[in-house]
């Protein structure tokens, strides 16, 4: 790896989780009205598996996202978590089970590195959210995994938008769980710092069999290190992306708008 280093516990499932969009609409409701952004799509996500979603700005990504996470309900259709609908899981098993890291920014300016990462450990924690040892020993890990050691006394209000973003990583990895969705997670960070991030989700995708998944206009990135390469645009949702169907996208890279 070129500047992460993985030194995260290793965790084993019984089964790969499968995760399936199943006849799924996504979009907005806007009183009795709703705003249909892609509908009908249907995937399925394997544990074990890295899976980039791209496609140009304002095509649905963050609000697929969104609606996979369970920040936004669907218009229609159905998301199964091992065959189960998510509708079906409490709060708690939901946060057991999905971690997410979103692009937009959250009020933790007071917070210090450590403080937000070990946030990720709240599933697993008392009610008043006190870090055992051990659960210190996976924060402290998490953020070694990417990179962000000398940091962990730091204020959030002094950190980079890169910075910032490995942290929001390090959070999720440090969640546990066996699946991870990240809204352009290496949108502000340099290209070895990009590398070595997606590098670190390959690995945890592969050693640790997690559903990862994650949204990029890094395509480079995605055609080298992704297991699998799914494409969102007017058509709706294409899971065996062609190397041709890529190099046919011609954007720039760019923060997406968030529709």
């Amino acid at each position: 790896m070129t500047s992460c280093s993985l030194l995260i516990f290793i965790l084993t499932y019984p089964e790969l989780m499968t995760f399936e969009l199943r006849n799924l609409s996504i979009g907005y409701r806007e009183g009795h009205h709703q705003k249909v952004i892609a509908s009908n799509l249907n995937a399925t996500m394997e544990g074990g598996t890295l899976i980039c979603l791209v496609g140009r700005n304002g095509i649905g990504k963050s609000t697929l996202l969104r609606t996979l996470s369970g920040f936004q309900p669907a218009l229609d259709g159905d998301m199964l978590l091992d065959g189960q609908s998510i509708l079906a899981y409490t709060k708690r098993e939901l946060s057991e089970t999905i971690s997410v890291v979103l692009t937009e920014r959250t009020d933790i300016e007071n917070l210090t590195v450590a403080d937000v990462v070990g946030m990720g450990r709240m599933p697993y924690t008392n009610f008043w959210g006190t870090l055992r040892k051990e659960d210190k020993r996976v924060v402290r890990e998490a953020i070694e995994a990417v990179g962000m050691t000398a940091f962990s006394s730091r204020a959030m209000s002094r950190l980079s938008d890169g910075e910032r973003q490995k942290v929001m990583i390090a959070k999720a990895i440090a969640q546990q769980t066996p699946l991870i969705l990240l809204d352009e997670p290496t949108a502000f960070l340099d290209y070895p710092s990009k590398t070595g991030i997606v590098e670190l989700l390959l690995e945890l995708a592969h050693k640790q069999k997690k559903i990862i998944f994650l949204s990029t206009h890094d395509l480079d990135v995605a055609y080298r290190l992704a297991d699998s390469i799914w494409l969102m645009d007017e058509k709706g949702l294409s899971v065996s992306v062609t190397s041709e169907q890529l190099l046919a996208l011609n954007f720039r890279p760019a923060t997406e708008s968030k529709t």
